[in-house]
């Protein structure tokens, strides 16, 4: 009996984010081995379809870095990166579009059917959903043209709006296209961001294959703005994690309520994030 007694204090442990979550919205980067292990894919979609069904709207956005270089490697193209950002040339782009838009949004909405949702997948194309503009590594003042590279200029949310209200989730991949028509690959990170301010989601979670941001070994489980620039010019914050604290802060900026970076490798992450006392890995708040 008493393990039956243990599944109800859970449940109410959950209820008041339940009743303080109920109808908004949480923007959610899915990247990492979350999205390459098989268990963890099906566990992620079954997370989402409970998200929507207890009255939360999540709006995912995805990432495919793995994918890509899979099916570059396969047809002897080599993957090039500047600080990060992969070199997309139009032979590239031609693949990095076939495999985000084509092959991993398409999982991600299999998957989250499979577990008894609704979801519906986006690209930049899509009611004119992602806004790009050209994208330069610059460094040291040296501006360096690294392709089909894009940034976020703006992005229309009318889409994503008419989905949530008709139940559905949308699921987003990070390519986006100019006022031209010109397709471009842009960071995931980037995109979640900037679909967070444009929501003004409730939340912004990062899943990545880290517990989230340490300092001298430490888990650091609440960061304030503040915190995360003097950490990284402090270089405690470094590499990659520097792109998404970045993010973080753009958002919060933007209106976005709260953000976290959580480790994607643990079985319900999200849910642990959302719906116990403790959390999980790191949020970063105003």
């Amino acid at each position: 009996m008493q393990k039956y007694i243990d599944k109800i204090n859970t449940l109410i442990e959950s209820f008041p984010y339940i009743k303080e979550f109920y109808g908004k919205t949480f923007v959610i980067k899915y990247g990492g081995n979350a999205m390459i292990d098989e268990n963890l894919k099906k566990q992620f979609a079954k997370d989402m379809v409970l998200l929507k069904y207890v009255g939360i709207n999540p709006v995912i956005v995805h990432g495919g870095g793995p994918q890509i270089d899979s099916i570059l490697k396969k047809v002897g193209k080599e993957s090039r990166f500047e600080k990060g950002l992969r070199v997309t040339d139009e032979e590239t782009m031609y693949y990095v579009e076939m495999v985000l838009t084509g092959h991993v949004n398409k999982e991600i909405v299999n998957n989250i059917s499979l577990a008894g949702g609704k979801a519906v997948g986006l690209a930049g194309k899509d009611g004119n959903l992602i806004l790009a503009e050209k994208l330069y590594h610059v460094e040291n003042g040296e501006k360096t043209d690294i392709g089909l590279v894009g940034d976020v200029k703006k992005i229309n949310t009318g889409i994503v709006s008419a989905l949530e209200s008709e139940r559905y989730i949308p699921v987003i991949a990070p390519v986006g296209v100019d006022e031209n028509g010109k397709t471009y690959n842009i960071n995931a990170d980037t995109v979640a961001g900037k679909v967070a301010e444009a929501l003004k989601a409730e939340k912004l979670i990062l899943l990545t294959d880290i517990e989230g941001v340490k300092c001298e070994g430490k888990l650091q489980s609440s960061l304030t703005i503040s915190d995360v620039k003097k950490y990284i010019s402090e270089g405690i914050i470094s590499k990659g994690m520097i792109p998404k604290t970045e993010c973080c802060i753009s958002a919060l900026n933007g209106g976005t309520g709260k953000t976290h970076i959580i480790d994607g490798r643990v079985e319900h992450a999200v849910l642990l994030e959302i719906f116990t006392d403790a959390g999980i890995g790191t949020e970063i708040i105003r």
